[in-house]
């Protein structure tokens, strides 16, 4: 059988230097990944004045993510290039002030909880069904899956988008991204972090439209009071951790409700995204994925009952977010001394968690670099290390919203590849990484109603 073999990022021929290494980070995080990162466990070098450790293991992650844990905190680079968006929130904090906020925000998305959410995806599969149904020329993929998920996470953080301009904050949000949200030289020259970097200070303004929104929208909110089901801002204004009393101030809730937003729509739209790009390339996936999808709904829209009916949608899914993992580069800074794969790992090193090498192994899968929807067959995911696969994190600092986002994406995929015909009508897309592997230039696809 021919397998599809999607776009992809050539490796570097040689080592980069440090103003290579910069200028290729600025242009596409994952073009300086090494060609050997795909084949090894572990690959180490130096950068400048920094020693460095690239993991792509499934037993060098699971020891980092979860084994041990407290050795490897975030990456400052990383929280530095995050913290003027979303100050100290769940994603960047370490330690109780992590643990709590942990608590405070779990049970949103609790499973009774995230399944009392089905119906607002069910609508806005809806919505997001007949904006595509009434273009009558070619479709940009990613703007419309942005919308939808843009949707119904701001149902889940603020119970209602009314206050939001999608598409003023969806382009800050791409400005933040390519300002401070991008590497510095003074990072790679190990440069205080309080030291404002070039970046940063041109993101000011996309950071201020976000913030401006997020606070506009949680003072309506509050005002408002909380609605028959209770979303995310109610559990943050009643948090409180037992062993401080300490509650969210109104930074914290900003910080974190502004967090959810570009987290819980970016990541999820992206996988819809790029599903629905490798299923116009392969029509043989694509129509055991309708049969399955229009057998299981008729003309309905998906919703949360009619999941466990449609598993080769879900394994669509699973596919494409391993060959384009949300986040295809993690950083960790090393507190103490450690050995990962025998080689030695000292304090102030740094150790990247290469996701998108991992999720394209040599070691570790059958013609890599193919988009194929049967990796993810219940026998082949029985028979794999657990590690090998971590499209959402893994250990204690797991995504607290994996479920959420895979109902979210399974609901919309199901509902549009059962009343849809994708195919390709513009050029492939290029995955290029800041903080997130974004299909460049998009995804144009000729939507057929079926």
């Amino acid at each position: 059988m021919t397998l599809f073999i999607p776009p992809t990022v050539d490796p570097p021929l040689r080592p980069l230097g440090v103003i290579q290494s910069l200028r290729a980070v600025r242009r596409n995080t994952l073009s300086v990944l090494p060609a050997i990162s795909y084949s090894q466990p572990i690959v180490s070098g130096v950068t400048g004045l920094g020693r460095w450790h690239m993991v792509q293991g499934p037993e060098g992650l699971k020891r980092i993510f979860l084994d041990n844990v407290e050795n490897y905190p975030k990456s400052q680079v990383m929280i530095r290039m995050l913290r003027s968006a979303v100050g100290e929130s769940l994603f960047t904090s370490e330690g109780l002030g992590w643990r709590w906020q942990r608590r405070a925000i779990a049970p949103v998305f609790a499973a009774r909880n995230v399944a009392s959410l089905a119906p607002m995806m069910t609508q806005t599969a809806e919505r997001a069904s007949a904006r595509i149904a009434a273009q009558s020329g070619p479709v940009e993929i990613v703007r419309e899956m942005l919308s939808a998920t843009f949707d119904v996470i701001c149902e889940v953080a603020l119970s209602g988008r009314e206050h939001f301009d999608a598409e003023e904050y969806g382009a800050a949000i791409t400005r933040y991204f390519l300002t401070a949200g991008r590497a510095s030289l003074l990072d790679f020259l190990d440069v205080p972090h309080w030291i404002p970097r070039p970046g940063e200070i041109r993101g000011r303004g996309a950071v201020r439209t976000m913030h401006r929104m997020v606070a506009r929208a949680i003072e309506a909110r509050r005002r408002k009071g909380p609605g028959e089901l209770e979303d995310l801002l109610d559990h943050m204004l009643k948090a409180e951790d037992p062993h401080s009393g300490r509650r969210m101030t109104p930074t914290d809730l900003l910080h974190n409700i502004q967090f959810f937003i570009v987290a819980g729509h970016e990541t999820t739209a992206l996988a819809l995204a790029w599903s629905l790009y490798l299923m116009s390339h392969d029509e043989t996936v694509q129509a055991r994925a309708r049969e399955e999808a229009r057998a299981v709904l008729g003309d309905q829209a998906a919703g949360a009952d009619h999941l466990a009916r449609a598993p080769y949608v879900e394994q669509v899914l699973q596919e494409a977010m391993r060959l384009y993992p949300p986040v295809g580069l993690l950083a960790r800074n090393v507190l103490a001394p450690d050995q990962l794969y025998e080689r030695d790992i000292r304090p102030r090193d740094t150790v990247f968690l290469n996701i998108y090498a991992l999720h394209r192994h040599q070691l570790w899968w059958d013609r890599p670099d193919a988009f194929d929807p049967d990796n993810f067959a219940p026998d082949k995911v029985e028979a794999r290390d657990r590690f090998q696969y971590l499209p959402f994190g893994a250990g204690p600092r797991i995504c607290v919203g994996a479920n959420f986002a895979m109902m979210q994406a399974q609901i919309i995929l199901m509902t549009l590849v059962a009343r849809f015909r994708f195919a390709p009508a513009g050029p492939p897309p290029t995955p290029v990484m800041h903080m997130t592997i974004r299909p460049e230039p998009g995804v144009t696809l000729q939507a057929t109603p079926i």
